[in-house]
């Protein structure tokens, strides 16, 4: 009975070994699941390495002898300096941590080359913490894209991103300059109870179905210049520590003041 209960219990010591090395998960292995078709559903993970989802190393490898004023697009004929990926697989990390950049964006400097990743797909960063760099500029998002409950603590931008469905942002945190300069939203978006420790920048965003800023705490300075809002446009609660440049902001064709 005692080598029962022995072997038992170390049974459920190795069973808990391997549950807990299961939760620290190299991002080549997922970039390697995503070149191979396979949606990514991670839960409680740690991810260790760059997460490139713009593939930019193998695209370098089809850019053979890059020439300045010579560009070649990954995916189409068309000329261009940008070399664009579609990840066309859902992407869902829920509860995870990224402990290095994730990028959906990259300028690289030697080979005078833009890389970056479109998601034809759901796309779900739920209650996630980015420890270093999180770039999705340019980024194009075709189905629900999900950023609640996470934490942005390095550089972050969704400069030019394009939301074509809905996406939210509720309870995120911002620890640096967050920027969604000339981003477009073709549906309602979130901010609701989200908070940004420094400066914000929403200049020349454009909302086309109704934003939510209720209860969000700008720390710092919010820049909503040239932003222009159709539907519904929700500030109860939104707090400001500095100050709003509202310059040529349109809310429904209106100019934007604080008791919308």
């Amino acid at each position: 009975m005692k080598n029962k209960k022995l072997l038992f219990v170390i049974t459920l010591f190795l069973i808990s070994t391997i549950t807990i090395a299961q939760k620290k998960i190299e991002a080549s292995n997922i970039i390697k699941d995503i070149k191979a078709g396979k949606s990514i559903s991670l839960h409680n993970a740690t991810i260790i390495g760059v997460l490139d989802f713009t593939f930019m190393n193998e695209a370098l490898k089809k850019t053979t002898h890059p020439k300045k004023n010579s560009w070649f697009n990954w995916n189409s004929n068309n000329s261009t300096n940008e070399i664009k990926k579609i990840i066309d697989v859902n992407i869902s990390f829920t509860n995870c941590t990224f402990k290095d950049d994730v990028l959906a964006y990259i300028p690289n400097k030697e080979s005078e080359l833009t890389f970056t990743a479109s998601f034809e797909e759901e796309t779900i960063f739920k209650n996630c913490i980015f420890e270093d760099k999180a770039m999705f500029k340019y980024s194009q998002f075709e189905k629900y894209s999900d950023f609640s409950g996470s934490v942005f603590k390095g550089d972050s931008t969704f400069k030019y991103a394009k939301f074509d469905n809905k996406v939210s942002f509720i309870n995120t945190t911002f620890n640096e300059i967050a920027t969604f300069k000339y981003a477009k939203f073709n549906h309602n978006v979130s901010f609701s109870d989200s908070t940004f420790e420094e400066s914000a920048t929403f200049k020349y965003t454009q909302i086309l179905n109704g934003i939510s800023f209720k209860n969000t705490n700008f720390k710092e300075d919010l820049n909503i210049k040239y932003m222009k809002v159709s539907g519904n446009f929700n500030i109860t609660n939104m707090k400001v520590g500095y100050e709003i440049d509202s310059k040529y902001t349109k809310i429904n064709g209106k100019s934007f003041n604080k008791s919308l």
